[in-house]
């Protein structure tokens, strides 16, 4: 990493006229292998570097981004993001964070596996193949695979701006995951299960991984459509992240400013039951979406979106904070060459309920364990998805459920949330606990 070479991309961009500059620097390294039925399928490994610059005259402002580093490319990069911006009408929101606003000593979040050596293409093959064998030597009714993926990476952030600051900071990242397909009387089902970690001593045990995709898929055997019916739904942790990661993105600055959001005009308003908190914390030593700072330099933070049921506060980047009328919360994302908004480690904080008493609490009603397609409405709420799951009756899981679809609206179930598990896992950058929502449309025939 040569962060001399963001100060040199930005002195130039200062000298062909702009009053304003910042510039972000990655370089990574990634490797991967994957298995099916013992087979290697693919090997990969890359290293990619990749600069973006965004420039500002007044408040005109352009960006654009190069993966070559070469002097020559980098001087054509600044000359036409400068031309671009000096052409571009100015808008008053534009301009870089206030230099005092920037962090100061960069902490060590842990972000970074400096015990760990780069893993040769056959321990990563040998990772993928023990954990799909466990996958398919867990069950009988296990004969079949769609495969098992190994996967680690290494990456390292500058960032620096025309006032003179530069910082950087270094991260890994390590996954595994298996696809098994269970078969019994000629019916096939497939799930699958996973596992990430800053570091390799953290990644789950590869036989862990396929054991508990195979329990998985087995217990989708025998899967049928239920009647249509109003009832309360339970979802599991990974399905409820998913809810959780639809209101952060009604939450954050890009849609609330195109008034493509249902969440305009709420904040300090009502939007879920008060059960319900929901934070974003880049501070979380170790953990997979942390981050010293934001793609804007600002340090990151522990920031409520939901208290108690409440709407407190927005995800906002600089651009988006101004257009609003409010401060930045410190989640600027750099995408491609430009800025938006990203979520560090969004969490639903977990409650007291354990996922056996979630259950036992229902009647009749349906375990989400997998949602298909993307039916939600940002600019509305309305929510559609496909769904599988387990069919609950008289507080116990039953037979396996596929087909059906579970509609409502992301504000009202938020407001119909009546439980809440305590078995938040940060898995994955998104987590959420088991969540019972007290009444939902789950259609099947």
């Amino acid at each position: 990493m040569k962060p001399e070479v963001l100060v040199g991309v930005l002195a130039r961009a200062a000298a062909c006229g702009a009053t304003a500059a910042d510039g972000y620097l990655v370089e990574d390294s990634h490797g991967s292998a994957s298995v099916r039925l013992g087979e290697v399928e693919t090997v990969t490994h890359a290293r990619q570097q990749r600069l973006s610059l965004r420039v500002f005259v007044g408040r005109a402002s352009a960006a654009a981004s190069t993966s070559d580093l070469s002097r020559a490319s980098l001087e054509r990069v600044v000359d036409e993001a400068t031309r671009l911006a000096r052409a571009t009408a100015e808008d008053p929101h534009a301009g870089l964070p206030d230099p005092a606003e920037l962090i100061g000593e960069v902490p060590d979040l842990g972000l970074e596996d400096r015990s760990a050596a780069e893993a040769t293409p056959e321990a990563r093959i040998a990772i993928a193949r023990a954990c799909e064998a466990a996958a398919l030597a867990a069950d009988p009714r296990i004969t079949n695979s769609e495969g098992a993926e190994y996967s680690d990476g290494r990456a390292r952030y500058a960032y620096a701006t025309s006032h003179g600051f530069v910082r950087g900071y270094a991260s890994t990242a390590f996954s595994l995951s298996a696809t098994p397909v269970a078969v019994q009387d000629g019916e096939m089902q497939r799930d699958y299960w996973y596992s990430s970690a800053r570091t390799r001593a953290k990644l789950e045990d590869a036989a862990s991984v396929g054991r508990t995709a195979a329990v998985r898929a087995l217990r989708r055997l025998g899967a049928r459509k239920v009647k249509t019916a109003e009832v309360p739904v339970v979802f599991d942790p990974e399905t409820a992240a998913s809810l959780v990661r639809a209101l952060a993105g009604a939450a954050s600055g890009p849609s609330l400013y195109r008034r493509a959001s249902f969440l305009l005009d709420r904040l300090g308003t009502r939007v879920a039951a008060p059960a319900v908190t929901i934070v974003d914390d880049g501070t979380i030593p170790g953990a997979l979406g942390s981050r010293p700072f934001d793609g804007e330099g600002l340090a990151t933070r522990r920031t409520a979106i939901v208290q108690d049921g409440v709407l407190v506060s927005y995800l906002l980047d600089t651009y988006s904070a101004r257009k609003l009328g409010l401060a930045s919360t410190h989640h600027a994302a750099r995408d491609g060459a430009g800025v938006t908004v990203g979520t560090t480690n969004l969490m639903l904080l977990p409650g007291s309920a354990s996922p056996e008493e979630l259950i036992r609490s229902v009647r009749r009603g349906l375990y989400v364990t997998e949602l298909i397609g993307f039916g939600v409405n940002g600019v509305t709420g309305d929510y559609s998805r496909g769904a599988c799951g387990l069919w609950i009756e008289n507080g116990e899981l039953g037979h396996p459920v596929e087909e059906v679809t579970v509609a409502g609206n992301l504000l009202e179930m938020f407001a119909a949330i009546d439980g809440v598990g305590n078995d938040l896992t940060l898995r994955d950058r998104t987590a959420s606990p088991t969540l019972r929502v007290g009444r939902m449309v789950v259609a099947g025939h």
